[in-house]
C-alpha cells in the first residue's frame, strides 16, 4: 500500500517507543558494533518510515558518503525497472544484443543471442569463469569494458544456471545508457535520487583506472569506465541515510510522497523468492519466519528490508576482507527490538 510518511527533505529521529521498538534492546547495538563490527562506519535503522536509531563511528558522520560496493547492483536494478516503466526498454526479456547492434557475433554462437536482460538481473547468464572466481581485474584493464564482457558472455556455461557476475551488471549500466541516452548516474539523479530526496551524485573525472580509483580510497561520486559508462556492479558512493531511503522506497512499493518512482510490479518481481535466493540484483532471505531482501556489498555494506516488520537497516562499512556477517547483527540486536502487538498492549 502507498504510504504518506515518506521522508522528504528532513528526516527526524523518532523515539523508538513511538515506532514500537524497544530502546533498551537497541542500546545493545553500540557496544556490540564497537566490540565485534569495528569496520562499521554508520548505521541507520528505520521503522514505519522514521529513524529509530542512527550512529556513526571511526570519525565518520551523517554527511560522509561511502563506497557501497555491490549495493550499486540493486540501484542498477531499480534503474532498469524505471527505464522499462518509462518505455526506454521494452521488457526484461528483451535480448541483450538488441542494445549493441554494432557488436559482431559469431554465427555459431547461438547462446549469446538468447541472453536477455532478465538473465543479467538474475545472474543466470553463462560465463567462462568458475563460480565466484570472476576475473574482474581483467575487465578493468580493458580499453572497452563492454566489448570485453560481450565477448565473455554466453561462453562455456548453461543459460539459466546461477552464476554471480559483476561484469554482467556493467552491461546493464551500458544498456541504461544505450536506451536512455544518458549515464546510469545521471539517470539515477533525475529519476531516483532527486525525487526521493537523496543527494545528487556528482560527475567525477576518472584520472586513472588503478585499484584506488576503481575500488579504493580515491572512489568518488560514481566510478565510470573509459567509455564513461557508470560502473554497474560497484562504484557508487552513498551516505547511510540515502541507503536507508532506498530501502524505504522499496518497502513503500516504489511510492514516495504519493508519486510512483518505481512500479509496484517491478519491486514485487525484484524481490519474489526463488530457488536461487536471488531476485533482480537483490539477495533474498527467509529464516525463522523472517522474510527479507538485501542489497549487499563487499566489506559489510547493506540495505536490509524486512517488509513484515516495516523495517530497514542501512549499514555503511570500511572494506575489509571477510567481515563479520551483518545478518547476525540484524537478527540478534535489531529484529528482537521490534515490539509485536502483545508487547504494545
Amino acid at each position: 500500500m502507498p504510504r504518506n510518511d515518506s521522508p522528504t527533505t528532513g528526516w527526524q529521529t523518532v523515539d523508538p517507543a513511538t515506532l514500537r521498538m524497544n530502546a533498551e534492546k537497541l542500546s545493545e547495538l553500540d557496544p556490540t558494533i564497537q566490540s565485534a563490527y569495528s569496520n562499521i562506519n554508520g548505521i541507520v535503522v528505520v521503522r514505519n518510515g522514521s529513524i529509530a536509531y542512527e550512529k556513526y563511528y571511526n570519525g565518520y558522520g551523517p554527511n560522509d558518503a561511502h563506497h557501497v560496493a555491490s549495493v550499486t547492483k540493486s540501484v542498477i536494478s531499480a534503474l532498469i525497472g524505471i527505464a522499462i516503466d518509462a518505455g526506454y526498454i521494452k521488457h526484461v526479456d528483451q535480448k541483450v544484443l538488441d542494445f549493441f547492434p554494432e557488436y559482431v557475433v559469431d554465427a555459431a554462437d547461438k547462446q549469446k543471442r538468447e541472453i536477455t536482460i532478465r538473465h543479467l538481473l538474475t545472474m543466470t547468464a553463462p560465463y567462462p569463469f568458475a563460480d565466484w572466481h570472476e576475473p574482474l581485474d581483467k575487465m578493468c584493464m580493458q580499453p572497452d569494458w563492454v566489448t570485453y564482457t560481450l565477448d565473455m558472455l554466453g561462453q562455456n556455461g548453461e543459460l539459466g544456471a546461477f552464476k554471480y557476475s559483476t561484469a554482467g551488471t556493467h552491461l546493464l549500466s551500458a544498456i541504461i545508457t544505450r536506451s536512455t541516452g544518458t549515464s546510469a548516474r545521471a539517470f539515477a539523479n533525475e529519476r531516483l535520487f532527486k525525487p526521493t530526496g537523496m543527494k545528487e551524485i556528482p560527475d567525477v573525472d576518472m584520472k586513472s583506472f588503478g585499484f584506488d580509483d576503481l575500488f579504493g580510497k580515491d572512489v568518488r561520486g560514481w566510478v565510470k569506465d573509459p567509455s564513461n559508462n557508470s560502473t554497474g556492479g560497484w562504484g557508487l558512493t552513498l551516505i547511510p541515510r540515502d541507503m536507508a531511503r532506498m530501502g524505504v522506497l522499496y518497502l513503500s512499493r516504489g511510492n514516495w510522497d504519493n508519486k510512483q518512482i518505481i512500479s509496484e510490479k517491478w519491486i514485487n518481481e525484484s524481490t519474489a523468492m526463488n530457488p536461487s535466493h536471488y531476485g533482480y540484483l537483490w539477495w533474498l532471505r527467509e529464516e525463522d519466519g523472517i522474510v527479507a531482501y538485501l542489497a549487499l556489498g563487499d566489506g559489510g555494506n547493506v540495505i536490509c528490508c524486512i517488509p513484515d516488520k516495516d523495517l530497514v537497516v542501512a549499514i555503511a562499512s570500511e572494506f575489509i576482507m571477510n567481515p563479520r556477517d551483518r545478518w547476525t547483527l540484524i537478527k540478534e540486536c535489531i529484529i528482537p527490538a521490534v515490539m509485536d502487538e502483545r508487547e504494545d498492549s
